[in-house]
């Protein structure tokens, strides 16, 4: 009888190393709701099938339960990478619930913050609005970015993993981020982004017009004009890196259009 006890302790003990983290336990099926509705034409840039996803109420509460089931975890207590790729499935599921639950829309920025003091500033998108609360603390999309990624991390590409769901932003992931994967793939979005006319477009003499992503969040780029060319370059494919040598940064850009296939160009 003692030794039956004490195996069950033991058992007991050793249950949670056995047993995959909440997280990583509910990624396949997040991994199967973006294969199923993700798409990449020709043109490079990632659509999301909208319609069909909110005409799919299985799919629809899906996305709802993994957020619910998400929400649950305590990064906290999680290893770095597995920590970031959390925040980021978790900030890229709540922008595909949040344009969901109001499509059809033409812009995210259509989409309005509610429940937070008025900011002719920030009135433009559902940035603001707190949507899900992890570890006791009710939080919005900005709060996650910017209150926890941003500081937490200090790594620029982020800027490539989070998705605010608009033609301009880089793409959409198929499929899940994983801590497993987590340098090859940031560094893979790195270049996917930078080597598409969106990130980087060189006009003529030298001059270059880029996102407007290295000008709102210069300061995660070295904060001045040498620091993102360097970053640029880093990432650049070689034709363009020889571009960038001696290169200046002329002006920026960002097409805040729906990443919808609805209104694919």
């Amino acid at each position: 009888m003692i030794a039956t006890a004490a195996r069950r302790s033991l058992f007991a003990l050793a249950l949670p190393a056995l047993l995959p983290h909440r997280a990583t336990a509910v990624e396949p099926t997040l991994d199967a709701l973006l294969a199923r509705h993700l798409s990449l034409p020709p043109d490079g840039i990632a659509r999301v099938d909208y319609a069909a996803w909110k005409g799919d109420r299985n799919a629809l509460a899906s996305l709802h339960a993994w957020i619910a089931g998400a929400a649950t975890s305590q990064p906290s207590a999680m290893p770095r990478a597995e920590a970031f790729a959390f925040w980021t499935n978790l900030y890229n599921a709540l922008t595909l619930s949040v344009v969901l639950d109001r499509y059809p829309v033409g812009s995210i920025r259509d989409i309005h913050s509610t429940g937070v003091p008025f900011d002719p500033r920030q009135f433009f998108g559902p940035w603001r609005t707190r949507l899900v609360t992890v570890e006791g603390r009710r939080m919005s999309l900005d709060d996650i970015e910017h209150g926890t990624m941003r500081p937490t991390y200090r790594d620029p590409r982020l800027h490539y993993a989070v998705n605010c769901a608009s033609l301009g932003c880089p793409n959409l992931r198929p499929r899940a981020w994983r801590a497993a994967t987590l340098e090859a793939d940031l560094d893979e979005a790195a270049r996917a982004y930078i080597n598409h006319p969106r990130g980087v477009g060189v006009l003529s003499d030298g001059r270059l017009r880029v996102s407007s992503i290295y000008h709102w969040f210069r300061e995660d780029f070295g904060d001045s004009e040498a620091g993102v060319l360097a970053h640029l370059a880093r990432y650049a494919a070689p034709a363009l890196a020889a571009r960038l040598h001696g290169a200046r940064i002329a002006g920026h850009d960002y097409d805040w259009t729906l990443n919808d296939v609805a209104g694919r160009r």
